[in-house]
């Protein structure tokens, strides 16, 4: 098992930044790949970022996010930067056993989400 704490939603306006932090617990040597998914309201949830050997990003973030990873901490993390409001979703992060993945039916845990919202 796997434990997955989000922490970092919030509140901005567009145009802000913001950091997101997941801290994982437990047998996170399994956690090969560490992703962030989000899902906005009526929409399912989408990949957003992940890495392991590498990082891959969703075209909609690519350029404007980035995914760090600190081993030490076995936390990841999603800066998020020139937030527009359809960026407005709650924000999961989930890890995979397997490497360099960006789909979601491959991520067996997931964190509880955290909101963060992008007013216009």
């Amino acid at each position: 098992q796997v434990q997955l704490v989000e922490s970092g939603g919030g509140l901005v306006q567009a145009g802000d930044s913001l950091k997101l932090s997941c801290a994982a617990s437990g047998r996170t040597f399994s956690a090969v790949t560490m992703g962030w998914f989000r899902r906005a309201p009526g929409k399912e949830r989408e990949f957003v970022a992940s890495i392991s050997w590498g990082t891959y990003y969703a075209h909609s973030v690519k350029g404007r996010f980035t995914i760090s990873r600190d081993n030490a901490k076995n936390t990841v993390y999603l800066q998020m930067n020139s937030l527009k409001p359809e960026d407005t979703a709650v924000y999961y992060c989930a890890t995979s056993k397997k490497p360099n993945t960006s789909r979601r039916e491959e991520f067996d845990y997931w964190g509880q989400g955290t909101q963060v919202t992008v007013s216009s």
